[in-house]
């Protein structure tokens, strides 16, 4: 009924113990881990007809939308978005807490 851990033998303390991470156990076949890819810190250029050309493509903005468009991330997406709302070229349609959704206007 529980009791506490077992006394090891001085063979066994002596012996080197194996890592118990789990990380290792994946790169056995000595494979590099897979670079991350950096994202963007500055907001997409609101003058720029590329930018603005891509945007009015989409259906619908989201956050999540426009940071993997532009390769961002989400928090400035989200920056980028009410910053065209304040230019009035998108509208706010509907969203709650945590969603936001965008269209771009005519």
């Amino acid at each position: 009924m529980g009791g506490g851990k077992k006394k090891q033998s001085l063979k066994q303390m002596t012996k080197p113990k194996a890592p118990k991470d789990s990380k290792h156990k994946d790169r056995k076949s000595g494979a590099p881990p897979a670079a991350k890819k950096s994202l963007g810190l500055t907001i997409p250029d609101l003058n720029n007809k590329k930018v603005m050309g891509e945007l009015k493509g989409l259906k619908v903005l989201t956050p999540s939308v426009v940071a993997s468009r532009f390769n961002i991330r989400l928090s400035l997406a989200k920056t980028f978005l009410k910053e065209l709302e304040k230019r009035k070229m998108v509208e706010y349609v509907s969203g709650g807490k945590n969603l936001k959704i965008y269209r771009m206007l005519a």
